[in-house]
């Protein structure tokens, strides 16, 4: 098996990710980075970014994702993506990571900047209908239900915002919520409830997706009554929340009750030369300029790390 040694390497591409690895190029350090999807993370997804510092009017969030990636590239970044890590060691003073049982990597730093994947509701015909009606993501599938009834899960930004975007597309979008407030901006609420195509459930909650080959609506229980009713769809996009990607990490890397890496303000992880960036971290905001924010302290971290042990 092919081995390539760095000073660095960097677990996830998302804005953590390219962060670090900007930094790390700039530093002149030799860096990886490594993510099993394409590069920019949960960002590339987001339909707009209106409040990035400096970015203005407001960009799609695959663009500044690429952006990203481009800088880190620009400044010697090796990417590995849409590589699956099928060995992970991070006791010794080298770490090794192994790519498909093909490539190996190793270096004496690794960031983990995994970030996170969105949460599953965990009711009947979750995993039969995800990729035939049932989606995770407007921005990636919103234009696949031209004229199409929608249902959109959730309350936070993310739930409320996408229902407004969606409605460029489908001919109705149906939000469900399973409290009687939404946990949104108070200037995403509004646009969403002035909107002719939207109509909302609150106090409802999903109970089965229904369909034969392909999602066909989508069972609710009214909170307050009890009555249960069906809501016919042709797609239904949920936005519940998020858990980290570091399932991989247990074992070794301290993670909380959650599965969040617990990391300092420094982004030191419970192990030497191990430092830990980004949403998949313990954090209160996750933002991408939170994200960016620690990607930078990471690479920092990193580059004095390096110094210490030459």
């Amino acid at each position: 098996m092919e081995t390539k040694s760095y000073d660095l390497i960097v677990i996830g591409a998302g804005p953590a990710g390219l962060t670090a690895a900007l930094y790390a190029g700039r530093a002149r350090l030799k860096a990886a980075i490594v993510d099993e999807n394409l590069p920019g993370g949960w960002m590339k997804t987001t339909h707009l970014v209106a409040n990035y510092p400096g970015v203005f009017p407001e960009i799609h969030g695959r663009d500044l994702a690429k952006r990203m990636e481009d800088q880190a590239r620009h400044f010697g970044a090796d990417f590995y993506t849409a590589a699956e890590i099928s060995a992970l060691e991070l006791q010794g003073a080298v770490k090794r990571v192994v790519l498909d049982d093909e490539v190996g990597l190793e270096a004496k730093v690794v960031i983990l900047a995994m970030g996170q994947e969105p949460r599953k509701l965990g009711i009947p015909g979750e995993t039969k209908f995800k990729g035939r009606g049932l989606s995770y993501c407007a921005t990636c599938d919103g234009d696949f239900y031209q004229d199409k009834d929608v249902v959109v899960i959730g309350g936070g930004n993310s739930a409320v915002e996408e229902s407004v975007f969606l409605t460029q597309f489908a001919k109705s979008v149906t939000l469900i919520h399973q409290f009687d407030k939404f946990q949104c901006s108070a200037i995403a609420e509004e646009h969403a409830r002035g909107h002719a195509k939207i109509r909302m459930y609150l106090c409802h909650e999903p109970r089965e997706y229904i369909g034969q080959d392909r999602l066909e609506g989508v069972a609710v229980q009214d909170l307050n009554t009890g009555e249960k009713k069906i809501i016919a769809a042709d797609g239904v996009f949920v936005y519940i929340g998020f858990t980290p990607r570091t399932e991989f990490l247990k074992g070794q890397v301290g993670l909380d009750a959650r599965g969040y890496i617990q990391a300092d303000d420094l982004m030191h992880t419970n192990l030497s030369g191990v430092l830990a960036a980004g949403d998949a971290r313990v954090k209160v905001y996750r933002q991408i300029s939170t994200a960016v924010s620690d990607g930078t302290i990471a690479a920092l971290e990193a580059e004095k790390i390096l110094r210490e042990v030459k």
